[in-house]
């Protein structure tokens, strides 16, 4: 069984029938009298090549003596209440106990369940899991009477599933789990599909605390994971669903003083702080944390925080907002967080940033949101290449721009920008105005190569998009490039190697009886 960490070997075709692979990581374990091999992560030894199959294997028999009626059970000295039958008063005893602190070795717990294997057609099993986030205890008042819950997200090497206790198993449970402790929790405990609304994990299902769930803390807390992360860059929450939950990691640029707002549906007031992030997408972004943790922020600026589980909102082009379930961590030690630091100290603090604001009040004024796309999409999909003008967003890399032509000779009055032809020194002759100017004014309409991770694209830009572009006038830049060509070179190239979010209009144009296609 591959664990879905490893699909992208299938779908690179890499894994196929026949090749030769080193397995890097896996667990074995027994499913209805059947040995299976989990793995987790594994070597495709593309050099070796592939063969139909080697020797004559055979299938592996399990002995009599190995199997057993609660095959797929942990065994750990009657902790899960499967003592031996000569004492049956207290197997009932240690079945009626919900949770223990008294966890014998890892040894005796050798038969652990990946988090990832687990589906409702799952009987007899166990996992061993660390708590990375413990939600309060949440009440409940209708006509069916009173209630209360909480909830827990579990972590393993191949995935995460949240767990929720209600009422009896509220009480037993809250104060077994702490945040950061590693636990053994073995069956029964229903696996449900997930209520996606309630939960900020990539996990289709989710777990019920029972009466007879067992829940032991482990003694070593070594060997799984701190936390997960499935970060999304700033620059890209453009192409991100709204209400889409994800994890964000940038740098702390400002903190906003605490405020308080009152709940429509439910009249209560909420305490909030916003924040502000940006990251080598260099893009920012405003988000919001609610609750204490709005009240106790006590971040300085300048630190890099990671947050797991933002949910995506449109308001303001795009925002962020900090569920309940999610947590935030400042400098944690992971790459990213390395990375990002050593990116900001080095130029990052003296960049300026793009706002998703900005751009959806530029999609506001022209009368629609165009969508982002990738060029590979643009592409596949023949934006502009019919009758239609097509409008489109995308984020890409100047590669090249080209010199040759960048700029050309315009009339001076206001609202022409014809081209303009040069009759005689000091004379510039524009045929619409039916006017002759002292001298152009020179406006862009640069030819500039850009690229994304998906493929490359020749975009049309004109005078306003030059200036950004460029930083300067096409009269600052023609005035330099005649005077000092090195120099204007010099300009061209700084200019490149940086990424822009571009709005862009694709349309079949006819020119010297041609057709052309122009973005």
């Amino acid at each position: 069984m591959l664990a879905t960490q490893g699909n992208y070997h299938v779908h690179d075709g890499k894994l196929r029938k026949g090749v030769f692979v080193r397995l890097k990581n896996f667990q074995t374990n027994t499913v209805k009298d059947k040995k299976i091999i989990i793995v987790f992560d594994l070597e495709v030894l593309e050099e070796l090549g592939e063969c139909e199959k080697i020797g004559t294997p055979q299938p592996l028999e399990s002995k009599a003596d190995d199997v057993q009626p609660q095959s797929t059970t942990i065994h750990t000295g009657g902790f899960y209440g499967n003592n031996a039958p000569a004492a049956p008063q207290q197997q009932q005893q240690q079945q009626s106990l919900p949770a223990r602190t008294n966890i014998s070795s890892t040894a005796a717990h050798a038969n652990i369940f990946p988090i990832e294997a687990l589906n409702p057609y799952a009987h007899k099993w166990a996992i061993k899991a660390r708590c990375t986030n413990k939600s309060p205890i949440k009440t409940w008042h209708n006509k069916g009477g009173d209630g209360r819950l909480f909830s827990v997200n579990l972590l393993d090497e191949s995935g995460e599933i949240r767990a929720t206790g209600f009422n009896l198993q509220c009480d037993a449970l809250y104060d077994v789990f702490q945040e950061g402790g590693v636990y053994y929790i073995t069956s029964p405990c229903r696996v449900q599909l997930a209520k996606k609304q309630f939960t900020n994990l990539n996990n289709d299902y989710e777990l019920m605390f029972e009466r007879d769930t067992m829940v032991e803390k482990a003694e070593e807390q070594n060997g799984v994971p701190q936390i997960r992360f499935n970060f999304t860059s700033i620059g890209d929450l453009q192409s991100v669903e709204k209400d889409t939950t994800i994890d964000t990691i940038g740098i702390l640029k400002e903190v906003g003083e605490t405020s308080q707002i009152v709940s429509k549906t439910t009249s209560k007031p909420y305490d909030k702080r916003e924040l502000t992030l940006v990251d080598n997408s260099n893009f920012s972004v405003r988000l919001t944390i609610w609750g204490a943790p709005a009240q106790s922020f006590d971040v300085q600026p300048e630190s890099v925080i990671a947050f797991k589980g933002v949910k995506v909102s449109d308001f303001g082009g795009r925002s962020l907002s900090l569920l309940s379930s999610g947590s935030m961590t400042v400098d944690p030690d992971i790459d990213e967080a390395h990375k990002l630091k050593g990116w900001y100290d080095a130029q990052g603090r003296n960049d300026s940033f793009a706002s998703h604001a900005n751009m959806a009040s530029m999609g506001a004024a022209g009368g629609r949101m165009d969508p982002v796309k990738s060029i590979v999409q643009v592409k596949e999909e023949n934006l502009g290449m019919t009758e239609i003008t097509d409008y489109f967003t995308t984020r890409a890399t100047i590669i090249y721009i080209k010199q040759d032509g960048f700029a050309y000779p315009a009339c001076l009055s206001a609202d022409c920008n014809k081209k303009v032809i040069q009759i005689d020194d000091g004379q510039w002759r524009c045929e619409k105005c039916d006017r002759t100017h002292p001298k152009p004014e020179y406006r862009y309409i640069m030819l500039v190569n850009a690229s994304d991770h998906t493929g490359q694209l020749w975009l049309s830009c004109f005078d306003d998009v030059g200036r950004s572009l460029i930083g300067m006038s096409a009269d600052q830049l023609m005035e330099l490039k005649e005077n000092d060509e090195k120099a204007s070179g010099d300009i061209f190239q700084e200019a490149t190697c940086k990424m822009w979010m571009f709005k862009c209009r694709a349309k079949m144009d006819n020119f010297q009886d041609q057709q052309r296609f122009v973005v």
